[in-house]
């Protein structure tokens, strides 16, 4: 069994084999071969694969790959609490999803006030975040965390000081936006000059779109991102 692409590497590789390397091995450029024993039931893996991918796909996505259709999202947003129930469900599935769906709102957010936000890095694993640079000097840094002890904090600081400048930090520039922080642990980072928005803050942020094309606008910005982090990747 030939597999012609690094798509298809890469689709044996989400679907749960246990590592490439002991499934494939390169037999040309871009071109694999499957191992043993997997050759052995070739034809049953021809008939799994597709059925895993859809299910990986649901799992992960969700609603997301249906908010490409404009009249989709017409229907999700024209009822706030109907939007809201997504945006809390929807972003509490993923990391991805955290980053993304929070980078959409903050963004409909900061338009309002005529601020540019733009999304510099693609989404990371085990909680690595990702930047968000804008036009008036500050940084936010997503990352589906959450934060009780100020031993956290502290950990938190020492990195965000190997990511960001000293003078940035001392102005206040770099904000957070994670998963839940206690009231003790945000006013401990207050103290240290680090703002923090927690997913309820984001939550009450979503709540006050009262325009229907503002809630329309946060999910084809979600569907835009998505959209962008797949392609990068799968070629």
């Amino acid at each position: 069994m030939m597999c012609t692409s690094v798509t298809s590497m890469r689709m044996l590789t989400i679907c749960g084999c246990h590592g490439t390397y002991s499934v494939l091995k390169a037999v040309g450029h871009l071109i694999y071969e499957l191992r043993p024993p997997y050759t052995d039931r070739a034809e049953d893996l021809c008939a799994w694969i597709p059925r895993r991918i859809k299910r990986h796909i649901e799992e992960r996505l969700g609603i997301v790959p249906l908010l490409q259709n404009v009249a989709t999202r017409v229907s999700l947003a024209d009822n706030r609490a109907q939007f809201l129930d997504l945006i809390r469900q929807q972003i509490d599935k993923t990391t991805a999803n955290f980053e993304i769906f929070g980078f959409a709102v903050i963004k409909v957010h900061l338009e309002k006030f005529a601020c540019k936000i733009y999304r510099d890095t693609r989404t990371a694993a085990h909680d690595k975040g990702v930047d968000l640079s804008t036009n008036f000097g500050v940084v936010y840094q997503i990352k589906k965390l959450r934060i009780h002890t100020k031993s956290e904090a502290d950990r938190l600081y020492a990195e965000l000081k190997l990511n960001f400048d000293s003078e940035r930090l001392q102005d206040g520039n770099v904000i957070l936006v994670i998963d839940d922080i206690s009231k003790d642990v945000k006013k401990y980072l207050i103290d240290m000059r680090v703002q923090s928005i927690s997913k309820e803050d984001l939550l009450k942020v979503a709540s006050n779109f009262d325009d229907p094309e503002d809630r329309q606008k946060v999910l084809r910005i979600v569907y835009e991102e998505f959209r962008r982090e797949y392609s990068s990747t799968i070629k």
